[in-house]
């Protein structure tokens, strides 16, 4: 029989109970919040962890190139990433129990902590790497790596040389075969000066074409970027993590993702915009507090504090892309009608 496990043992209770030293504590200087604060934190570090589990999982999943859109694993990649959500939700509540704490609270024991600060969390930098924020695209790059060891740095730049989600994301996205299967769109024909492109995106912008207001005109200047321009010679192709064809694919799962083989990829590109959702949303409660609690002050780690706050919550969008293909969404009325050899191609029956 396999030995007796105990809870405390199992958990390491031991350890994690007894691994809460505040500063103020050692320098005789009792500051009763700082314990709140630590114990946030550690929670804080240890979700991240599991984060990076989850999200390390999906990507094995994903780097498969047998994936199919109607598997278990892409269930099971769905049903991760959701979980994912739900933990940064988690993370965005603890910040209502960090307010508990009022500025002079804080004061009692700030300056004891200097340079530490939540700047210097490696773990969250993987998170911000993983899922697919590229070092070009960070705000403070001066201070990015700054103030890590060099075991930290070491780990961060590992991070960042593996493939990421949105990476992965976009590979799995431009590989939908739907539509090199020419029997499926037996039923669509080229538009005028269209005839390079394929015939159903052809019938699709002339109709999302139609449905645009005069003051949006310029979207189908976007739509074209978007959808078909050469991804390897246009300034705005080098600037996107996704490819023009991942771009179709995923709009196409937007479309129809009534269709019960498009209805977990669907899930998964909105579960990807939920976690950009929530990363922002905890951003944006992060940014509050640190106002509320030291208004214009710098940040013991020596950032500028609210401001820097600010700037990473505007440019650290990792899915922005996906959020962008809504913009070219058109009524579901109008929506070309598929083929039968298409509906069969995307429900259960043969």
């Amino acid at each position: 029989m396999p030995p007796e496990v105990h809870y405390s043992e199992y958990l390491r209770l031991d350890k994690i109970l007894h691994a809460q030293f505040p500063e103020s504590d050692k320098l005789q200087q009792p500051a009763h919040d700082e314990m709140l604060f630590i114990i946030i934190h550690q929670s804080y570090e240890l979700w991240f962890k599991q984060l990076l589990f989850e999200v390390g999982a999906v990507c094995a999943i994903m780097e498969k190139p047998s994936l199919n859109d109607n598997s278990p694993e892409l269930q099971t990649v769905a049903h991760r990433l959701s979980r994912c959500v739900t933990i940064l939700k988690l993370l965005v509540h603890q910040i209502d129990v960090m307010e508990t704490m009022n500025p002079m609270d804080f004061l009692d024991f700030r300056d004891m902590l200097r340079p530490a600060s939540g700047f210097q969390s490696w773990q969250f930098k993987i998170l911000e790497a993983r899922l697919g924020l590229k070092y070009e695209q960070r705000f403070g790059q001066e201070y990015y790596i700054s103030q890590l060891n060099e075991e930290e740095i070491r780990r961060v730049k590992n991070a960042e040389k593996e493939q990421s989600l949105l990476a992965l994301v976009n590979t799995w996205l431009a590989r939908m075969p739907f539509f090199e299967e020419t029997e499926n769109w037996k039923n669509f024909q080229h538009s005028a000066n269209d005839e390079k492109m394929h015939p159903f995106w052809s019938e699709y912008k002339r109709r999302y074409r139609e449905s645009l207001a005069d003051a949006e005109k310029n979207n189908l200047h976007l739509f074209e970027q978007f959808f078909f321009e050469d991804s390897h010679q246009t300034l705005f192709h080098r600037q996107q993590s996704l490819s023009p064809a991942a771009n179709r694919s995923a709009l196409f799962i937007m479309l129809y993702r009534g269709y019960p083989v498009l209805q977990l990829p669907y899930q998964l590109l909105n579960q990807l915009l939920e976690i950009d959702e929530q990363l922002s949303t905890w951003r944006y409660r992060h940014m509050n507090m640190v106002h509320r609690t030291i208004g214009t002050r710098i940040g013991t780690g020596g950032s500028t504090g609210k401001d820097y706050l600010q700037s990473a919550l505007n440019k650290h969008y990792i899915f922005k892309e996906i959020a962008q293909l809504t913009s070219f969404l058109i009524e579901r009325k109008k929506l070309p009608n598929l083929s039968s050899e298409m509906e069969r191609r995307l429900g259960f029956m043969k």
